[in-house]
């Protein structure tokens, strides 16, 4: 049996941040990774020397702590990138964000017209109701747009990547990742290039090797001061006596390990954790535990025989016509993702569950698919120059929002604080959709709580000036310039 002051579950954002925050404090931790990498969705893959991530993850943060950390462990190993994306709709190439006249020349002035006397009447029927709250997505994004505007910029894309009706996902996932979003602040974007919150930025910091890279260095800091990181390391059981943890049981190349410490923190799917529990917990736990949902990722790697391609990070592919969601160029997030500056190395991101068409599609038909598709899109001129590819499956990447979510986590949430020494954390401790730089302030928060102190982890992730979206005081601000 081995005894760590603190054992942790996941090498992922939430995970090592806890880890390293641990040794500032002269704490020991053990974390415990079931995959062969360090930083769990946030991890960078390689392939042939091609480094490319599990979806793109931009390095910008408006957590003041988050930002000193990632220049502490990085110095000076990041680098400036320039933001570039567009949208991919009904054969047109759409500036994202969306510039006035790009956006008039691909739908026509007459669509446009609509799309504005649609955004009128709703804000009109808006002024018309009282008591009234948006229950889902279609019904969120169309009180504040209009129903032209959702059509044609959120649904086919929202739905292509929960695979269900924006009628079944709840509004509160639209309210924390586009909230204060509104039509007038988008038409102000794209007469006077006011571009200030996150997804609007101008530029980004990334890790000259991806993101992977930085928790490849949170590892080496915390290995180095006597805190492991096992990895290929499974968690079987997690044993419980009344409310509190008394150890993990963990399976690690055919051997079974017994860890026991005073504190624990979890950052696996909450899901698994509670199926993991010795004594099971109540059935109306199970039950909810059982309720939530989850969507898989994959993406398919290109390695193509051109030096250019298109200027972009990424591309959203919002037409319904073709399966990939979202197009990464790696080169374009850091030159240094590709071995050989004669080629290029792109990410054809596909959302789906497991067990359905797309996840059990063969590799070498994913290959396929992709080929085709992204040759379909005008991106590549000729199939014959790509050269090779490769596919990595994610599980869970995603926490679904859907109608029922929010009772079953309340149910969940409920029972995991009545825990004395067990904390949940990250994207998936706590079936939130947590960005990177979140992920890792629950891991520092539930270090504090260790340390005595009493913070609210739920409540991270809730400021209102974060996704696609200004500030109030910004708001005044730039309404103060115009005017003058």
């Amino acid at each position: 049996m081995q005894k760590y002051p603190v054992v942790i579950i996941g090498a992922g954002p939430a995970g090592l941040t806890a880890a390293y925050q641990l040794m500032k404090e002269n704490i020991k931790s053990i974390v415990l990774e079931q995959s062969d990498k360090v930083g769990g969705i946030s991890r960078t893959e390689t392939y042939k020397g091609y480094r490319f991530d599990i979806g793109g993850h931009r390095f910008f943060t408006k957590v003041t702590e988050v930002k000193q950390l990632w220049y502490e462990v990085m110095g000076d190993e990041f680098i400036k990138v320039p933001r570039m994306s567009r949208i991919y709709y009904k054969g047109k190439f759409f500036n994202y964000p969306l510039t006035l006249f790009n956006t008039l020349q691909n739908i026509g002035i007459v669509n446009s017209a609509l799309i504005l006397l649609s955004y009128f009447k709703a804000k009109v029927q808006a002024r018309m109701r009282s008591n009234w709250e948006a229950e889902n997505f279609e019904e969120w994004v169309t009180d504040r747009f209009g129903s032209r505007l959702y059509e044609t910029f959120f649904k086919t894309y929202t739905e292509k990547v929960w695979g269900i009706p924006c009628t079944q996902i709840r509004a509160d996932w639209a309210a924390q990742r586009i909230q204060g979003m509104s039509l007038k602040r988008a038409v102000i974007n794209a007469l006077f290039g006011s571009q200030n919150a996150k997804s609007l930025i101008k530029e980004f910091d990334y890790p000259l090797l991806g993101p992977g890279m930085m928790w490849e260095r949170f590892q080496e800091k915390v290995e180095s001061q006597g805190s492991p990181v096992l990895m290929e390391t499974q968690v079987t059981r997690v044993e419980r006596e009344g409310n509190r943890i008394k150890s993990i049981t963990v399976l690690q190349a055919d051997k079974t390990i017994q860890i026991t410490g005073a504190d624990f923190i979890s950052t696996m799917p909450v899901t698994a954790l509670l199926h993991r529990m010795d004594p099971q917990p109540p059935e109306h736990v199970l039950e909810a535990a059982r309720g939530l949902k989850y969507r898989d990722f994959l993406i398919v790697s290109l390695i193509i025989d051109e030096k250019d391609l298109f200027p972009d990070n990424w591309i959203y592919i919002h037409s319904p016509e073709f399966k990939v969601g979202r197009i990464q160029n790696f080169k374009n997030w850091s030159p240094a993702m590709v071995p050989d500056a004669s080629y290029t190395c792109l990410g054809m991101e596909y959302f789906c569950s497991q067990g359905d068409e797309l996840w059990e599609m063969s590799d070498s038909k994913l290959i396929e698919l992709a080929s085709r598709e992204v040759v379909n899109l005008g991106l590549v001129s000729n199939i014959n120059k790509i050269e090779d590819g490769t596919v990595i499956r994610q599980y869970k990447a995603y926490p679904v929002y859907d109608g029922e979510y929010q009772k079953h986590l309340k149910v969940i949430q409920t029972y995991l604080e009545g825990f004395e020494n067990l904390q949940t954390v990250g994207r998936n401790g706590m079936h939130r959709y947590n960005n990177q730089d979140h992920s890792m302030l629950t891991g520092m928060l539930a270090v504090k709580n260790i340390l005595g102190e009493n913070h609210d982890l739920w409540n991270v992730n809730t400021e209102r000036s974060y996704h696609e979206e200004f500030t109030v005081e910004e708001s005044k601000q730039k309404v103060q310039a115009l005017a003058k």
